[in-house]
């Protein structure tokens, strides 16, 4: 028997575009047995009231739409909803994420859903990410570890070249198989797991959230998938704008570091900072030997600001089942 599916779409503050989602998503579960629940994660700008008056005007009966209290994050919204059963009072087989501002062609979710089916051994599954232009986004990696925090801000040929195995973006595959690691703009899990390994953690607050996630799965014996078949179409940073900020907020910076001093310990994090600082240097040396004006990408300063301060948020297991 096909699996059921509990979809969920976190807004802030972006209640047009989420209806948008909502409707790729009510879609695209035509024939799945489950229900979608819309997270606003505190957005306090009338989203909750719009959302709910389009959901009930539309006469959506396997929609919810549920207010988080706080806006603590993408995985404290996620976690508001992802251990709830379905109306029935059953446990769905599987928990999807889909971003406020991503677009599911109608079998995106059964292609998910029907991979997970056929590959018990497997615990997630990402889609296939596109561009509104077409163009096709990188959602495909592995872990950030020290080699690659120092070929990132260096952008050196020969560097890139001697450490393309330690490459977080991977070349995105042309068939379904394992990576370390998938964008949660789409991503499906196996309940099963989430019940073994707990939700999100919820110290970061936003990005590499999806990384620590699967990581854990990883160890716990349940790799993820990508999934070709699984196309969404997806804006990107919509409700935080980040595509737009030089240098980045802190709090990715924040979530950076938490997640190398949690899953490399401290002395792990240390080596990953000094690695993405010898990469910077190296790229400001050959910046100035080339009379180039550019400079590295992330933020050296910030780098190493916050590799010498203790984290601004508490580093508690955050591994948030129920509401």
């Amino acid at each position: 028997m096909a699996g059921s599916v509990h979809t969920i779409i976190l807004n802030w503050r972006t209640a047009v575009m989420t209806i948008r989602s909502l409707d790729h998503a009510v879609a695209a579960m035509k024939g799945i047995k489950g229900q979608i629940t819309v997270v606003d994660n505190d957005s306090g700008d009338g989203s909750y009231e719009q959302i709910s008056g389009y959901v009930a005007d539309a006469g959506l009966a396997d929609v919810r739409v549920v207010q988080s209290g706080r806006n603590g994050g993408f995985g404290a919204g996620n976690n508001v909803a992802m251990f709830d059963p379905l109306s029935d009072g059953r446990v769905p087989d599987y928990v999807y994420l889909l971003n406020s501002d991503a677009f599911p062609e109608p079998d995106a979710i059964r292609a998910l859903r029907d991979y997970l089916d056929a590959h018990p051994g497997v615990g997630f599954a990402g889609s296939r990410i596109m561009g509104e232009d077409g163009v096709l986004h990188e959602t495909a990696f592995r872990f950030p570890s020290v080699a690659s925090e120092f070929e990132g801000p260096a952008r050196t040929g020969p560097v890139t070249k001697v450490l393309r195995r330690h490459l977080v973006s991977m070349p995105v595959p042309e068939t379904a198989g394992p990576v370390d690691w998938a964008a949660g703009a789409s991503l499906m899990m196996r309940r099963s797991v989430l019940d073994q390994i707990g939700g999100f953690d919820e110290t970061f607050f936003l990005y590499y959230e999806e990384t620590d996630l699967c990581r854990r799965a990883a160890h716990a014996g349940w790799p993820t998938h990508y999934v070709p078949e699984s196309v969404v179409e997806h804006i990107g940073s919509v409700s935080t704008g980040i595509k737009d900020l030089t240098p980045r907020p802190g709090y990715w910076y924040d979530s950076r570091q938490y997640y190398f001093r949690k899953n490399l310990g401290p002395v792990g994090a240390v080596a990953a900072n000094l690695a993405h600082l010898g990469g910077g240097w190296l790229f400001l040396l050959r910046a100035k030997l080339g009379r180039r004006d550019d400079r590295p990408a992330g933020g050296l300063r910030a780098v190493a600001s916050r590799g010498l301060v203790p984290l601004r948020r508490s580093s508690g297991p955050g591994n948030r089942r129920k509401r």
